[in-house]
């Protein structure tokens, strides 16, 4: 009952800041849902409203909690879906939330370390960064080194718990009353994402994740991980190396002088896939408040909370669909989606390919500020829906990270082309896995 009560407590707070079906859009609406938003604004009618859509809802968004404030996240980077203003309104949910006391974040700093505080610490700085789950401290320790030190929220796993109780009790809802939705999986989806926040309140395993994917980055020279500090870690507390350049979310970053975005662009989308594909772990919330940018094209990431898995065959499936799309092969993207179960085998194959090409062609070799994401959008899921495709919760992070990357690119670079950027990793994929030597091999190790 508590989390139902929540729940209604959150559309109604949507409903009164005007940020659920705004009035700025309801002449873009169809008919239902504008009549819709007429009548929840009529029954909400005197709540704070003030501002811009996307400015009522990121306050509306804050006051709802931790993973309210990370679809916020979500949404603003995707000022091509939903445009420029509104991703701008929302991108203060990335790191600029209200910080709470620096003393706070000391005594929990204290509490890790086994001496004396200033055997450590030659300075220990205000707040520079607040986000849901935590703020971050510049620091030097006594031999010199700069260091940004995370401090949990206090009272933060509370928070956490009862946000995915509500999504939990909204999940079933769906399920249960809304059979369109069922199809989205609402019930394991909710679990992948509450599976992840719990991951994210221990900092013993984002420093874990942090050194793993570090080494990883290492392979290539598209994005690096600052190093970790273990001497200052523990559950609620971890310590970094500083990141240089400045973050992707602060004003003026893309003008740093020598910058080129276009190499940047490129490096964003290919470390990302690298990571996926060579190695099955990728870092699952690269929105511009993780990313720190120094000329010419060095990205640094931080916030190791939320790492993404694929197996094997997971792997496979994703580098064979995005290699078809890159040679606009749409029969063997459309085999490769029912040899993975992806498209129920009712369908024809055939069918799937000609809806294939129907998404692809009116985009390929355009830069991307030609292309309506909205509409594109709106397509693949209308596709999704014709050929009975369910959300399969173990890529659901990848799905997110994709859309998400795929956003900041084009941010950074309106004329991203994706495809032509995912190329040389694909591609280096494919030739080492189903080289000769790696099939021979693999035949091999079946026989035995």
């Amino acid at each position: 009952m508590r989390a139902t009560r929540r729940l209604l407590a959150a559309g109604w707070a949507l409903a009164r800041a005007d940020a659920l079906l705004p009035r700025e859009v309801d002449s873009l609406l169809p008919g239902r849902a504008r009549w819709a938003g007429r009548i929840v604004r009529l029954a909400a009618a005197g709540g704070p409203r003030s501002g811009r859509p996307g400015e009522r809802l990121a306050r509306t968004l804050e006051g709802l909690g931790p993973a309210a404030i990370k679809l916020g996240q979500f949404l603003s980077t995707r000022s091509d879906v939903f445009g420029a203003q509104f991703a701008a309104d929302l991108a203060r949910l990335k790191d600029q939330l209200p910080p709470f006391p620096m003393e706070t974040a000391r005594s929990e700093v204290e509490a890790v370390l086994d001496r004396p505080f200033a055997t450590v610490f030659a300075s220990f700085g205000p707040a520079v960064a607040a986000a849901s789950l935590a703020q971050a401290h510049p620091a030097v320790l006594t031999d010199g080194r700069r260091v940004a030190v995370k401090v949990l929220r206090p009272g933060i796993e509370r928070r956490v718990a009862e946000d995915i109780a509500v999504m939990r009790r909204a999940a079933r809802l769906a399920w249960r009353w809304a059979r369109a939705s069922r199809r989205l999986e609402p019930v394991a989806l909710v679990e992948t994402v509450a599976r992840a926040l719990q991951l994210e309140l221990d900092l013993r395993m984002e420093a874990a994740a942090a050194s793993e994917l570090g080494e990883l980055m290492t392979r290539d020279d598209y994005m690096r991980a600052p190093p970790v500090v273990w001497d200052v870690v523990g559950r609620r507390v971890l310590c970094l190396g500083w990141a240089e350049g400045m973050a992707l979310s602060a004003p003026g970053a893309l003008e740093q002088p020598g910058l080129s975005r276009a190499a940047l662009a490129n490096n964003l989308t290919r470390g990302f896939l690298a990571q996926a594909l060579d190695a099955g772990a990728f870092h699952a919330d690269l929105h511009e408040g993780n990313l720190f940018v120094a000329a010419p094209a060095s990205i640094t990431a931080i916030d190791f909370g939320i790492v993404g898995r694929l197996g094997p065959g997971e792997r496979r499936y994703l580098a064979e669909i995005l290699w078809g799309f890159i040679r606009r092969d749409y029969p063997r993207v459309a085999r490769v989606h029912f040899e993975a179960g992806y498209v129920p085998g009712v369908h024809a194959e055939a069918d799937f390919a000609q809806a294939l090409r129907a998404v692809g062609e009116p985009i390929w070799g355009r830069p991307a500020g030609e292309i309506s994401m909205g509409r594109l959008l709106t397509q693949l899921f209308e596709v999704t829906a014709q050929f009975d495709m369910r959300l399969r919760p173990e890529l659901v992070l990848l799905q997110k990270t994709m859309v998400t990357v795929e956003g900041v690119a084009r941010r950074i670079d309106p004329d991203h082309d994706i495809w032509t950027a995912a190329r040389p990793v694909v591609e280096r994929w494919i030739r080492r896995e189903f080289s000769p030597f790696r099939v021979l091999k693999g035949r091999r190790g079946r026989a035995v």
